[in-house]
C-alpha cells in the first residue's frame, strides 16, 4: 500500500459537509462518508489512504484510454496556455473546436455531417430534444413534440432526459415532464414472457413502439431515444433485429430516430460508433460524451444528419438567430483533450484490442453463471451486467434488504476490485486497454466475492 500525502478524514468530513453527490444515498451517506480516490494509473485507482483498486468501472463508463496519459494532460495543457478559452457565440470557432467537429463527422456514418457541442450526455440528449422540436417547427410541423424512450433507458439527468429516462427508481421523489414523454417496454430478452421466444419478443417491440407511435398520433411524436445497449439501466441487449426494425417504424412515421451513444462509443464495444458497425443503423442522430475524452475533460455532442441540418440551418424569420447554447460549448481545451484521445485510439489500435480482450472479457465473465446465485451475464465486449437472483430458474430476484449488489461490490472493493452496485446487479466496464492477464485477475476476485456473498445469503436466511 502506498502512503499518500492527503489526510484523509479531513477530506471525508470537507465532502460530507459541502459537496453534494450525484446519486447519494442519503441513508448511509451521513455514516459511511465518501471513499476518497486521490491518484492513477494505467487501468489502477489509488485512494487516499494509498490503496490501490482495479477500476472495473471505468470512472464511470468513460476512462477508456485508461489513466496517465501524458500526452493527453499535455494536449490540455498546451491549449489552456495557447487559447484557454473563447467564446463560441456567433460565428466564433478555435482551432481544436473546428478540427475535432470534423474529425467526428468523419468518424461517425454515413451523413452525420454537423457537431454540436455540449459539457455532457445529459446537455447532449437534452440538444437532440431542443434541435428536433426546432427541426419540425421549420418544417411547419408544430404539433410533433412527444418522446417515446424505454423503461430502463437512461438519458441523463436535467429536467428533460430524466424524464426521458425511463429507470423508475431514478424518479422517486423528482417530478417529470410525463405528458411529452411515454415509454415502451425494455427489451430485455432475459425478462421476456414467459413461453415467448427470443424472436417473438422482438415482434412484440416493434409492434409495440408502432402502436404507441398510433396511439399518440403521428403528427404528435417527434423523437424515439434508444441505446444501442441500454447502460444504467443494466447493460441490456436488445433481441437480434431490433435496431433495424424499430429504426424503419420510425422512417414510416417520420419520427426521428436518436442513437444514445454516450457510453457505447469511442471503442467501449470495439468501434469508434456502434450505432453501425454494430447494429447497422444510421440514426438520425448520435449523442455522445465519456469516451470523447476518455473522462479526461467535460464534453459532449450531438452530431446530426445533413438532413437535420438543412433544415435548421435556415434562417426562420429575419434577423432570428438559432438559439441555443452554452458558455462552454466547443470548449477548447476539452476538444484538444478529445482530439488526442482519439489520435490514442487510433495510433494504438484500441478498438481493434477492445474486440479482441473485450471478447474474452465477455467469455470468461459469461463463466461466472455457474454460481447458483447469478441468473444472467448479458452484455457485449467492455460492458457487462452481472445480476444476482435468489431462484434462476424461476429468476426470482432477493428482496431489496438483502442488498446483493452492495454486498458483492464491497467484497470486491476489499479485495481491490471496483464494481457497480445496481440493485441486484453489477457492472462492470473498465478502461479497454486491459490485458488478458489483469482480466483474469478481475474475474478470480469477482468469483471470490460472489462465492462469499452467496455463503452469506445462506447463513441469514436468504438462500
Amino acid at each position: 500500500m502506498t502512503q499518500l500525502k492527503y489526510n484523509t478524514e479531513a477530506l471525508r468530513k470537507k465532502d460530507k459537509d459541502h459537496f453534494i453527490h450525484p446519486f447519494t444515498d442519503f441513508s448511509t451517506f451521513n455514516k459511511e462518508g465518501s471513499l476518497v480516490m486521490a491518484d492513477s494509473e494505467d487501468i489502477y485507482v489509488r485512494d487516499s489512504d494509498g490503496k490501490k483498486y482495479i477500476d472495473g468501472i471505468g470512472g464511470l463508463w468513460c476512462v477508456n484510454v485508461d489513466y496517465g496519459r501524458k500526452e493527453i494532460a499535455q494536449a490540455m495543457a498546451d491549449q489552456a496556455l495557447e487559447l484557454c478559452f473563447y467564446t463560441p457565440f456567433g460565428h466564433v470557432t478555435t482551432p481544436p473546436a473546428a478540427e475535432l467537429a470534423a474529425k467526428l463527422a468523419e468518424l461517425a456514418p454515413d451523413t452525420l455531417n454537423h457537431v454540436f457541442y455540449g459539457c455532457g450526455g445529459s446537455v447532449a440528449n437534452d440538444t437532440a430534444v431542443r434541435i428536433a422540436h426546432f427541426y419540425f417547427n421549420q418544417l411547419g410541423k408544430t404539433s410533433k413534440k412527444k418522446i417515446i424512450s424505454r423503461i430502463d433507458g437512461y438519458h441523463g439527468s436535467t429536467y428533460m432526459t430524466m424524464s426521458i429516462t425511463g429507470v423508475k427508481f431514478d424518479h422517486i421523489g423528482f417530478d417529470q415532464h410525463e405528458d411529452l414523454v411515454h415509454n415502451i417496454s425494455c427489451p430485455n430478452p432475459y425478462r421476456r414472457p414467459e413461453g415467448m421466444s427470443t424472436e417473438a419478443f422482438c415482434d412484440h417491440l416493434v409492434q409495440e413502439l408502432e402502436d404507441k407511435i398510433l396511439e399518440l398520433g403521428p403528427d404528435n411524436v417527434a423523437l424515439f431515444f434508444a441505446e444501442p445497449i441500454l447502460g444504467a439501466g443494466g447493460v441490456i441487449v436488445p433481441p437480434q433485429g431490433y435496431h433495424k426494425r424499430t429504426l424503419d417504424v420510425c422512417r414510416k412515421y417520420d419520427v426521428l430516430y436518436v442513437s444514445d451513444e454516450v457510453v457505447t462509443a469511442f471503442g467501449r464495444l470495439g468501434h469508434f460508433f456502434a450505432s453501425e458497425d454494430e447494429f447497422g443503423i444510421v440514426p438520425d442522430m448520435i449523442t455522445c460524451a465519456k469516451g470523447l475524452t476518455s473522462g479526461y475533460a467535460a464534453l459532449g455532442a450531438t452530431i446530426l444528419s445533413d438532413k437535420i441540418y438543412d433544415v435548421i440551418s435556415v434562417p426562420q424569420a429575419e434577423g432570428s438567430l438559432f438559439t441555443h447554447g452554452f458558455t462552454y460549448s466547443g470548449h477548447p481545451v476539452s476538444c484538444a483533450a478529445a482530439l488526442k484521445n482519439i489520435e490514442i485510439l487510433e495510433k494504438e489500435s484500441i478498438c481493434q484490442h477492445a474486440k479482441n480482450a473485450g471478447d474474452y472479457f465477455e467469455e470468461e465473465l459469461k463463466s461466472l453463471a455457474s454460481l447458483p446465485i447469478i441468473g444472467d451475464v448479458r452484455g457485449k465486449r467492455f460492458m457487462i451486467c452481472l445480476e444476482s437472483v435468489a431462484n434462476k430458474e424461476t429468476k426470482e430476484l432477493f428482496p431489496p434488504k438483502a442488498a446483493v449488489g452492495d454486498r458483492i461490490s464491497k467484497r470486491c472493493q476489499k479485495r481491490g476490485l471496483i464494481v457497480r452496485p445496481l440493485a441486484h446487479m453489477n457492472v462492470l466496464s473498465p478502461p479497454l486497454t486491459m490485458s488478458k492477464t489483469q482480466i483474469d485477475v478481475l474475474v478470480s476476485i469477482l468469483r471470490e466475492s460472489i462465492i462469499e456473498t452467496t455463503h452469506d445469503l445462506k447463513e441469514e436466511g436468504y438462500l
